[in-house]
């Protein structure tokens, strides 16, 4: 899936334009470079430990024979990345959004989130799920502008708090951290 709508990217691209599309073989060894470039913005929000992590190539190399990683490319290589997994039935789940630092304010986290929305709507799931920051000016508050809704601690799925109960594993804080929900099509409430 290549996102058609391309934008300038000014003196960062020398062919001046970024596309979203699927990720390909060639891309996955260029995205923990990614990853640990973005971390430093969360320097004082999470436990260096996370921040030095970077997702394995295996994981990343599993979601992208399954279609479920997306890259923003410019000048065709990787600057930002959506990786998904799906956790359980009816609803996929943003496991990771990174965009390099460098290529920053120029909407390709948008245009990423959006990717992954588009294509759990035509695969029919009801909706796509993520954890993130709830006091990073730049985590929840962005997420909400998308049209996702905080899910309440009593409303989170065996999977979802399986997800919460893992970060807290790995030293963050869970009173610094929201789960929440877009849906794909109009709300259905259970």
């Amino acid at each position: 899936m290549i996102d058609r709508h391309v934008v300038s990217a000014g003196a960062a691209s020398l062919a001046g334009e970024y596309v979203i599309s699927t990720a390909r073989p060639k891309d996955i060894v260029l995205l923990p470079a990614i990853e640990l470039a973005a971390a430093k913005l969360l320097v004082g929000h999470a436990p260096p430990a996370v921040l030095a992590e970077t997702t394995s190539p295996e994981d990343h190399a599993r979601a992208q024979r399954r279609g479920l990683l997306w890259v923003a490319l410019a000048d065709d290589a990787p600057v930002g990345f959506a990786h998904v997994d799906v956790i359980e039935a009816g609803s996929a789940h943003l496991e990771e959004l990174d965009v390099h630092p460098d290529h920053a304010r120029r909407r390709l986290g948008t245009r990423l989130v959006m990717a992954v929305c588009a294509w759990a709507a035509s695969e029919g799931l009801e909706s796509v799920t993520l954890s993130t920051f709830r006091d990073v000016p730049w985590n929840m508050p962005f997420y909400a502008r998308l049209g996702f809704e905080i899910v309440s601690p009593d409303q989170l799925t065996p999977a979802l708090r399986a997800k919460a109960e893992g970060e807290i594993a790995r030293g963050l804080d869970p009173a610094k951290r929201v789960t929440m929900r877009r849906y794909s099509g109009e709300r259905r409430d259970a």
